[in-house]
């Protein structure tokens, strides 16, 4: 079975101290090939480290809407020259996050505008963190689609707001919380959405799917997450993974020849 795992941060601290592990459990497990989310300046940089030092990794690079007030000036240059070496796929994580507002709002779409235009010039893909800000975040991609592909990472909105994202071209990634009790409104957007639009992701260490609800999450548990989307939609496992796999190759500009790991 192929998967990738396509938002995960084996950047962050918690997964360093046994990261050979976490990379073996996963290629066990089928996980052909995982992409390391950067989600500011130091992380962006380790994920461009661990990608050009593992061949199954690579990396995206980008300031979360939390980081959006601590930026410095000479940011978008610094993500410019890792987003130009060869193993960096996208920009992100980038979004709007009016839930917890650690930086300000106006601040937030200053940032997130300003990287969206970076990976037009650049002609990458975007990974986009959305939460409480569906609305703001439609209206602003709305008004900047030209030559704009992306996905929304771990959606959490409901089918009228997937809908609107799907119509604009964008991917869906669904990550541990669709295997959480009382997720009936993320099953309706994985059965109604066309499968080509799907992608998977643990976003690892964070949101372990059940049955390792509230423990350190890892790419190897991706296959729980494949388990459960095909049982919503009444398919083979295999056949989730494949084709959320054929999907993550076409929007990352994955070459079939390099999942070998």
């Amino acid at each position: 079975m192929e998967l990738i795992d396509t938002h995960c941060h084996l950047n962050d601290p918690r997964l360093e101290a046994d990261l050979p592990e976490v990379l073996a459990r996963a290629r066990q497990a089928g996980v052909k090939v995982m992409i390391v989310v950067g989600y500011d300046l130091a992380s962006s940089a380790k994920a461009v480290a661990l990608a050009e030092r593992e061949k199954d990794l690579y990396a995206t690079v980008g300031v979360h809407p939390h980081d959006a007030a601590k930026v410095p000036p000479d940011y978008l240059e610094r993500l410019r020259s890792w987003a130009k070496t060869g193993k960096v796929v996208a920009v992100g994580e980038i979004g709007l996050d009016f839930y917890r507002n650690l930086s300000p709002p106006a601040r937030q779409r200053e940032v997130f505008l300003a990287q969206l235009h970076l990976a037009r010039e650049l002609s990458l893909p975007v990974v986009i963190h959305c939460r409480d800000a569906y609305d703001e975040l439609y209206s602003l991609l709305k008004g900047e689609k030209s030559e704009l592909e992306g996905v929304l990472h771990c959606f959490s909105g409901t089918w009228r707001e997937a809908e609107r994202f799907l119509a604009l071209g964008f991917y869906l990634s669904f990550a541990g919380t669709i295997t959480f009790p009382r997720s009936d409104s993320l099953a309706e957007v994985v059965a109604r959405m066309e499968l080509e639009r799907l992608l998977l992701e643990t976003d690892a260490p964070y949101l372990a799917p059940v049955p390792h609800r509230g423990k350190r999450n890892e790419p190897a548990y991706l296959v729980h997450i494949a388990r459960k989307v095909a049982e919503i939609r009444g398919m083979r496992v295999e056949e989730v993974a494949a084709a959320s796999a054929a999907s993550a190759r076409r929007l990352f500009g994955l070459k079939e020849g390099e999942l070998d790991g």
